[in-house]
């Protein structure tokens, strides 16, 4: 099959799968708020209280010589949450689906697809509030804003490449719930979210820069504090840590697609 019947065959797939990835979507969004008094209030909510938690704590050590720390903060942290949040959805989806996927013959990356599209709706939600604080934080909004679109795309990329590579680790190893866990804490301190990297060494900085998601938290903050663009290598850079994501994501798919079934 070349390369143009592959693409209509993938559209023609995708049409009949429609319904079903938008009742995955509807069925994950909800479940989230199911039963809870503040419903999609808590999207807005859980990452402002991590946001003052933060910025209590970290005020008096970081926050004192740097400009629009709240701002910096938010950064990191609006960042952070939507990947946590992707991944770690993304990497019970076979499993949580798993009565679905043993039942009707669809493809599985449906399931990968439905939570990220709901935890970008989440994102989108934070994403106004994050706005807000800009404002209050007197930064100034220019037409570079509009950039951000960039890296949103790029870590969109990025969660479905790794949540792919996590969901079909999860079907045979269930002790990745608990490693993924300890990688997260691991992750969050390594992408300078609370303090700067001021203090380090143009080397240690540039070590900083093969942890994909300090690359768009940076990329963030360039626009937004700084209101510079990022260089184009920074920008190959973003879209080679999501593009690698992916292709290794849909290579784990692809290879072990059939084997799937027999574990879950």
């Amino acid at each position: 099959m070349n390369y143009h019947n592959r693409i209509k065959a993938f559209i023609r797939k995708s049409k009949n799968n429609a319904f079903l990835f938008s009742e995955l979507v509807k069925r994950d969004f909800n479940e989230k708020y199911k039963r809870t008094a503040l419903g999609m209030g808590w999207s807005v909510l859980s990452p402002l209280l991590t946001l003052l938690v933060m910025r209590v704590v970290f005020t008096q050590f970081f926050g004192r010589t740097t400009e629009h720390y709240t701002t910096y903060l938010f950064c990191g942290n609006l960042v952070m949450s939507y990947y946590r949040e992707a991944t770690t959805n993304g990497m019970n989806s076979l499993l949580m689906n798993a009565q679905i996927i043993l039942k009707v013959n669809t493809p599985k990356y449906l399931f990968i697809l439905s939570k990220n599209v709901s935890a970008l709706m989440n994102f989108g939600l934070t994403l106004i509030v994050f706005f807000l604080f800009c404002y209050l934080d007197k930064i100034t909004f220019t037409p570079k804003m509009f950039l951000l679109v960039y890296p949103v795309f790029w870590l969109l990329v990025l969660n479905i490449g790794v949540g792919m590579i996590l969901s079909a680790l999860y079907v045979f190893f269930r002790d990745m719930t608990y490693l993924y866990n300890v990688f997260l804490t691991l992750l969050m301190y390594l992408s300078a979210i609370f303090y700067t990297l001021d203090s380090y060494s143009p080397r240690v900085q540039r070590l900083f820069l093969l942890n994909p998601v300090y690359v768009l938290i940076k990329y963030f903050r360039l626009i937004v504090i700084d209101a510079e663009v990022p260089s184009l290598a920074f920008h190959l850079l973003c879209a080679v840590y999501g593009l690698i994501a992916l292709a290794v994501g849909s290579f784990v798919y692809k290879k072990y697609n059939h084997e799937f079934v027999y574990y879950l």
